[in-house]
């Protein structure tokens, strides 16, 4: 089943700025969708527009509670946010949800250790700004390659950084979903920034690990290359997630900016 599907294009000064697409599915082994999307094509408070990605984890329901909280707390904190810079914006968002997100935990039982990662992004102009808590990701691709802009907060993230492990045995590692960071895992959080300079041909792509690890980023974007419109990519990447297994929710935010 999928859901939450959106296609759109925004319009600044009579231009084309932005084409978006997003969509989620629940996979073919969960009985519940946890993940929760957000795209804004228009300004939401001080940002040009936002788009959001969080898969959430807990019991019966506190995943799905927990990601949907937190996009929401996310959007209204960004929607009054004073900040200027976008990195202040976000992590201020960010930071709220995870308070709330603790606050609710402690205030009932059946969402006690819930938590959910979260990928953020805005863009303007041919600038790309991200924020990330957990290994929900982001990717800017191309014809020529696709290239990890942000970095998952996982344990078998580390090992492969510690030269522990390899890259290859790290994807099959028994290990490999147990994240180091999390919204609402602590009380404090910490997201990591990046800002990207987006080149003529470049796509943005957001997803959740329900898609990343069920194909290599190659084959991400070989299916990416091989698909007409933004639509038929992202319905593309879901189909081939569930080929391979679909053990996992199945995310993904693509965006197409134009303007540059």
């Amino acid at each position: 089943m999928m859901r939450r599907r959106r296609r759109a294009s925004c319009r600044f000064g009579g231009m084309d700025v932005l084409k978006t697409f997003s969509i989620t599915n629940i996979g073919k082994k969960r009985k519940l969708n946890q993940d929760f999307v957000y795209t804004s094509e228009q300004p939401v408070g001080k940002l040009p527009n936002v788009f959001i990605v969080a898969d959430g984890m807990g019991g019966h329901k506190a995943g799905d509670y927990a990601s949907k909280v937190t996009v929401e707390t996310m959007v209204e904190e960004i929607e009054h946010s004073q900040e200027e810079e976008p990195a202040a914006v976000l992590e201020q968002a960010i930071r709220t949800a995870n308070a709330l997100i603790r606050k609710r935990a402690g205030e009932s039982p059946d969402l006690e250790g819930m938590g959910t990662t979260v990928v953020a992004a805005t863009c303007r102009g041919d600038l790309l700004q991200v924020a990330n808590v957990g290994d929900s990701r982001l990717y800017i691709t191309n014809r020529r390659e696709i290239r990890q802009i942000t970095r998952d907060h996982s344990l078998v993230e580390e090992m492969v950084r510690m030269g522990g492990i390899g890259r290859e045995e790290a994807r099959n590692h028994p290990d490999k979903n147990i994240i180091t960071r999390a919204v609402g895992a602590d009380d404090t959080v910490k997201p990591d920034f990046f800002s990207v300079k987006l080149a003529d041909g470049d796509m943005i792509l957001m997803c959740t690990d329900g898609l990343t690890n069920m194909l290599e980023d190659e084959e991400i974007r070989m299916i990416l290359e091989g698909s007409r419109d933004m639509v038929e990519k992202a319905q593309a990447l879901v189909e081939a997630a569930n080929e391979k297994g679909g053990r996992d929710n199945i995310s993904v935010i693509l965006i197409d900016p134009l303007a540059v």
